[in-house]
């Protein structure tokens, strides 16, 4: 398993979802993120749970967490319009297997299987005019 391989095969894979202004594996907050760089992505690597049967190799399961900024200027605009269409682009394109005989993601057979786990974390900006989403990626690895 070749860890840098898989970050950076499932960051390609999020940041050419949709038109994000703003793209990088280098974690900011959004208050750090000005409206000029948004919408904006953001790859963060959050756990990786290992596990080895007796004379098995060992199965890796690496926890991400994708992260989507979307600010407005427009007050009859809420960010989860901008918001709502980047959840969808990018929930659609870990949702399209590339393996045809499995039907899995494989980010070009780097590793057996990526797909969203968990709950999709979503503040459409009601008291404000910022919109912030995290989905969560699990990758199954050898």
């Amino acid at each position: 398993m070749n860890r840098e391989a898989i970050c950076a095969a499932l960051f390609t894979k999020v940041a050419s979802a949709a038109t994000f202004v703003l793209a990088s594996r280098r974690f900011k907050h959004w208050q750090d993120v000005p409206l000029g760089d948004q919408p904006a992505l953001f790859l963060s690597q959050s756990q990786e749970v290992l596990a080895q049967a007796l004379g098995l190799d060992p199965v890796s399961t690496l926890f991400f967490d994708v992260h989507l900024y979307a600010r407005t200027a427009d007050p009859g605009t809420v960010p989860g319009q901008i918001l709502n269409p980047l959840i969808d682009a990018v929930v659609a394109t870990l949702a399209t297997p590339d393996n045809p005989m499995t039907r899995k993601l494989t980010l070009g057979g780097l590793v057996q299987h990526c797909w969203i786990e968990g709950a999709i974390k979503i503040d459409e900006g009601v008291l404000g005019d910022q919109g912030v989403c995290i989905i969560p990626v699990a990758i199954k690895a050898i």
